[in-house]
């Protein structure tokens, strides 16, 4: 599109090779693709509100089939920009982008791990977590088969190709998906006049959580806090490392576009084979050999030591006041589970695995050593899944969905800053001929993730998160106790 409006205003292309050749163009072709991917991130950013917000009030299945759906508006949309090409194209194009605040990838990526949360057990959840992002990578690795589409049939065949391809992801999810009530997503307790929790409650779960402790005393715990810090500078040591391959690849060895994207076709590919299949492998065997390692011990041994009670809410309460047992709300309890600590500890760890096998780029020193990177670079994967799979842990099961959104949310964010902070730092290191020293920046930085997920950590065993409306009736309760007992 940029090219016809270049030359609407220079004379016609008599030259050899691409008439979209010129610098002017592919500089025009590079800010409008700049503006593309800000305006992709920020949209997704706000598609996450919504989609989260409509998945509490109306039902995950309902909230995802909105987001397979919008997006088929949205690349019917782009055909008429296609169509009208020029800058009437790229206005198209450019606007189109406010359809993904209703719905996008995002919002569809983070539904599917809702539904995911919410029926599968706890001690598979990680594993489904990687399986399902496996599945977005092999479909991130495709591009190559629309550019050939685009190649034999025109431009805008692949455009009615992903049309197409969004209906039938919408018919699947209305036809094969199980209804999933919002009452499974959103606890009674999280809602206000009958009204699901706010717009904005995924932000709330970056706050301290309150757990109560086996002996009643309600503390602050930062472990989720701690969690999303960590996995933030996690995604800005790690996320950006394809793109650095591919423009260091472009620098030093001088890979065209087609190598480029054949490059990161394959990394995507070989990302998604071990997401599928090794993934799950490493947590199954990292699961036994981490329970294997923890013998069993009497978890209430300490709760049998004699001691003098000196608090209200240790004392009994009276016979006089003791109201009808109810049905306990549910909650995040912490029973010392093994697969939630072995959770933790693979997320440490493959940070600095994933940031040691970015390095192997810098040491590269012919062609196939680029190869050779991008194929051993996956092998670092799970370290989003695993962050999925520890954040639901760590909150109640009314909180899930919030929680999925907020380390959703951090993701995304530090997707956003890494691209300008690696970004700036590759290019001024690149200027002064040095560009192989940012792969090192990387692993300084995934490094300093691991140390900060090591200040994160579960409650005590036997804990229990609790809401702002537990805390609410407990000091009530106990004030009540301590007036009977005066």
């Amino acid at each position: 599109m940029e090219c016809d409006i270049f030359y609407q205003t220079h004379p016609p292309f008599t030259g050899v090779g691409d008439r979209c050749s010129p610098n002017e163009v592919a500089a025009a072709t590079a800010a409008q693709f700049s503006i593309l991917g800000m305006t992709t991130t920020l949209c997704g950013t706000l598609n996450l509100f919504v989609a989260g917000w409509v998945a509490k009030r109306f039902g995950p299945k309902f909230s995802l089939l909105i987001q397979t759906f919008v997006p088929a508006i949205r690349a019917g949309t782009q055909i008429l920009g296609v169509i009208a090409g020029g800058q009437a194209g790229i206005v198209i194009f450019q606007c189109t982008q406010l359809i993904a605040i209703i719905g996008g990838p995002a919002g569809y990526v983070l539904i599917v791990n809702i539904m995911a949360s919410d029926v599968v057990e706890s001690s598979r959840r990680t594993s489904v977590f990687g399986k399902l992002q496996g599945c977005i990578m092999l479909g991130q690795g495709m591009p190559p088969v629309g550019g050939m589409i685009g190649d034999a049939f025109g431009v805008q065949r692949p455009f009615e190709v992903a049309f197409l391809c969004f209906l039938f992801a919408t018919l699947y999810v209305k036809i094969a998906l199980p209804h999933i009530t919002p009452e499974a997503t959103v606890d009674s307790n999280n809602t206000v006049d009958g009204r699901a929790t706010g717009f904005f409650a995924p932000l709330k779960i970056l706050l301290p959580q309150r757990v109560r402790l086996q002996s009643g005393r309600i503390v602050k715990h930062y472990g989720v806090l701690f969690l999303c810090f960590g996995v933030f500078l996690g995604v800005l040591a790690t996320d950006y490392a394809p793109f650095m391959i591919q423009m260091y690849a472009t620098a030093e060895f001088d890979f065209n576009q087609a190598e480029n994207g054949w490059l990161m076709s394959g990394w995507a590919i070989m990302r998604s084979i071990f997401l599928l299949f090794i993934f799950p492998y490493i947590i199954t065997l990292g699961l036994r050999w981490f329970t294997s390692r923890q013998p069993n011990k009497d978890i209430n041994c300490e709760e049998h030591a004699s001691e003098i009670p000196d608090q209200p809410q240790d004392f009994e309460t009276p016979i006089g006041v003791q109201e009808d047992d109810e049905p306990v709300p549910a909650g995040a309890t912490y029973p010392g589970a093994s697969h939630l600590e072995f959770d933790l500890f693979f997320l440490r760890w493959s940070l600095v695995i994933d940031g040691l096998l970015t390095t192997i780029a810098a040491f590269a020193t012919h062609r196939w050593h680029i190869y050779l990177a991008a194929f051993l670079l996956p092998l670092g994967s799970g370290s989003a899944p695993a962050a999925k799979g520890v954040i639901t842990d760590m909150c109640s099961p009314s909180q899930r969905a919030d929680a999925l959104n907020a380390v959703t949310l951090v993701e995304n964010t530090a997707r956003l800053a890494t691209q300008g902070f690696f970004g700036f730092l590759f290019a001024f290191l690149a200027g002064a001929g040095q560009a192989y020293l940012t792969f090192f920046c990387n692993v300084a930085i995934a490094l300093l993730a691991m140390g900060i997920l090591l200040l994160s950590h579960f409650p005590s065993r036997g804990s229990k998160v609790v809401e702002n409306e537990d805390v609410t009736n407990a000091a009530s309760t106990t004030e009540g106790i301590a007036e009977t007992l005066s």
